[in-house]
């Protein structure tokens, strides 16, 4: 079959929305190194520093179930733009913060904007592509989620080795600056899909609900684990209120987030398969620098010396793009978890060391990205252009939720091994097994390409 040649306008849209999302997702792996640097400096304990990451978990997942919404009422053009704007000023805020309580505020600032940044980037590359050569351009798109976890770290250690703390923000504000400019003059303006009044009893239900889980995850890794109430009560008042937003959603003519959606069997599927996801890959990230810092005893720029194989990997899973196109998602994330699950194992059988530890990463990084590319495209297989926005939303909600409850589940699982090796054998151990049970639910996505679907309208042709 001949490789079907895709429009330079599209790659070039693609090039300009993944300028604009490397910062957030730069941010994010150079923040999580700074934790201690932040705690001196401050004056405050480390455990009140987490609250600079929390604070951005909660804000990011409170606007996130708005983001289609917004992007088909004001234009995704316009909440693109917002979205990077928003980040900047929180940056910016947070570069000038003169304590704790302030930086969290403006963390929070800055999870808002990218809570909207990540949804409405898949929908303006799956509407502008028409359903076209997705896994290519969504391989494009997905370069700044392959390069932050390798440079964050690195950049972060080398940051904090010969600057301040404040140096973290301040490297946002010219790769944004740089992305705005090119959003303005690249990003084309696209028509609103809905009516302007919103579904606030949707509203109602599912930010705090959402926020509440993730909350109550975050929590889990405190001395009390899973069981303990700052705990336990945020994630079961989450969890009614996203249940009864789910049946809201259900009976009404106009949700927030259309569940209706997972009546489609492939759908469904990617859906469960992108919680999957972000449990395996977020676990996955927050145990690889912890076990390089406390089993290996490396320094801060040695761990992330150390996981620029699994970068590598990631890089080279871009060719799992053009294969989803071809043969469709199945065989690509059947291959992926597999690959992923084989590669995690050395690490579970306490072997990770010398050139295994490389050997492994890459090919950890390699299987763990084909996936997640091959999910975000079989998840719009067979969807109409009006129900991309929704799509979008629904599978991020998930991937994040899938890695909030990955990181507290082997958080309390090291937690109670005391981050002894054999600790860490067990969580590698739980991840690899996870991965392999999903080969399961990825039987159900598509076998082959889907026949090419009636063009969907593009963001050139909208007024």
């Amino acid at each position: 079959m001949p490789k079907e040649r895709l429009d330079p306008a599209l790659l070039r849209l693609c090039g300009v929305l993944a300028v604009g999302a490397f910062a957030p997702l730069l941010d994010s792996t150079i923040v999580s190194v700074a934790v201690d640097a932040l705690a001196d400096d401050l004056g405050v304990p480390t455990t009140t520093v987490q609250w600079v990451s929390t604070a951005y978990l909660l804000a990011f997942a409170m606007v996130m179930p708005m983001s289609g919404w917004a992007g088909d009422r004001f234009g995704t053009r316009r909440v693109w733009l917002g979205a990077l704007a928003l980040f900047s000023v929180g940056s910016l805020l947070c570069a000038c913060a003169r304590s704790v309580e302030s930086l969290v505020l403006f963390r929070s600032v800055q999870g808002a904007g990218a809570g909207l940044m990540t949804p409405v980037l898949q929908t303006i590359v799956v509407r502008a592509c028409g359903g076209r050569g997705v896994g290519r351009l969504v391989a494009v798109v997905s370069l700044p989620a392959l390069l932050g976890p390798v440079l964050g770290p690195v950049f972060g250690g080398l940051l904090l080795g010969h600057l301040s703390w404040r140096w973290i923000f301040y490297v946002n504000l010219p790769v944004c600056a740089f992305a705005l400019f090119l959003a303005w003059r690249g990003v084309p303006r696209d028509r609103r899909q809905r009516a302007s009044r919103p579904d606030v009893v949707g509203l109602v239900l599912v930010c705090p609900g959402l926020t509440g889980l993730v909350y109550g995850l975050s929590q889990c890794g405190g001395q009390g684990g899973a069981g303990e109430g700052r705990a336990l009560l945020p994630m079961a008042a989450g969890v009614v209120l996203v249940v009864a937003f789910v049946g809201w959603s259900l009976r009404s003519s106009a949700p927030l987030i259309d569940m209706r959606l997972f009546r489609l069997r492939s759908f469904a599927a990617t859906s469960v398969l992108m919680f999957a996801c972000g449990l395996t890959m977020y676990g996955g990230m927050f145990l690889l620098p912890l076990y390089c810092q406390l089993v290996l005893d490396k320094g801060v720029v040695a761990t992330g010396l150390l996981l620029v194989p699994q970068g590598v990997g990631a890089l080279a899973a871009r060719v799992a793009g053009v294969l989803t196109d071809r043969i469709g998602p199945r065989p690509v994330v059947v291959t992926g978890l597999l690959l992923s699950a084989v590669a995690t194992w050395p690490f579970a059988a306490s072997v990770g060391e010398g050139a295994v530890i490389g050997v492994a990463l890459f090919f950890r990084g390699l299987g763990m990205s084909a996936v997640n590319l091959a999910v975000t495209v079989g998840a719009y297989q067979g969807l109409e252009d009006s129900q991309v926005a929704d799509a979008s939303t629904t599978t991020r909600i998930l991937q994040q939720l899938g890695g909030s409850f990955g990181i507290a589940a082997l958080a309390v699982l090291l937690q109670r091994g005391g981050h002894s090796a054999t600790a860490f054998a067990h969580a590698f151990g739980l991840t690899a097994a996870l991965t392999v049970c999903t080969v399961v639910v990825a039987a159900l996505l598509p076998g082959r390409r889907a026949p090419a679907p009636a063009p969907l309208a593009t963001a050139e042709g909208r007024t």
